[in-house]
């Protein structure tokens, strides 16, 4: 009997570890390779450029272009690339820099009446610089579509002045 209250008497199992945090890792994509198409400016507003390269234009171009862009706010060369300086550095306190693959649909931002490309956002590729916490926050994102876009690098690896 003794032997059975033995075995009773410890009904314990040992607990399970508790699970560790689960991080996430974002990873962005190389910096390209191929050299950045020539764009020009289309539109300019108080807050924002728009940008229309070739109709044909591949995403990597587009990323080239925005890298430049990127290139340009950290060494304040935005004459360089036909972009007016001056309008970057009065930005109060967002710019808003929009690529388009050629010019049919570039004005949906701004244009009166219906959009000429109809409802949804047509661009290729967005930069921002600034935000309202952060003058310096600059955005690089390729566009695939309304619902999907590629961050090319980290925005809160703020732009140094």
């Amino acid at each position: 009997m003794t032997l059975l209250i033995g075995t009773l008497g410890c009904n314990s199992t040992p607990q399970p570890a508790p699970p560790k945090p689960v991080t996430h890792t974002i990873t962005y994509p190389p910096r390209p390779t191929v050299p950045p198409p020539p764009f020009k400016l289309f539109h300019q507003t108080d807050n924002s450029l728009t940008l229309v390269t070739a109709d044909n234009a591949s995403d990597e171009q587009i990323e080239s272009i925005l890298w430049q862009i990127h290139d340009a706010a950290r060494t304040h060369s935005f004459d360089a690339l036909h972009l007016p300086q001056k309008f970057i550095d009065k930005r109060d306190p967002i710019v808003f820099i929009h690529i388009y693959r050629g010019s049919k649909c570039a004005a949906e931002k701004y244009a009166a009446g219906e959009p000429p490309c109809g409802g949804s956002y047509h661009a290729a590729g967005d930069y921002t610089l600034g935000s309202f916490k952060d003058p310096n926050r600059d955005d690089g994102v390729l566009l695939h579509d309304e619902n999907h876009q590629t961050e090319l690098w980290n925005p809160d690896q703020a732009v140094s002045h």
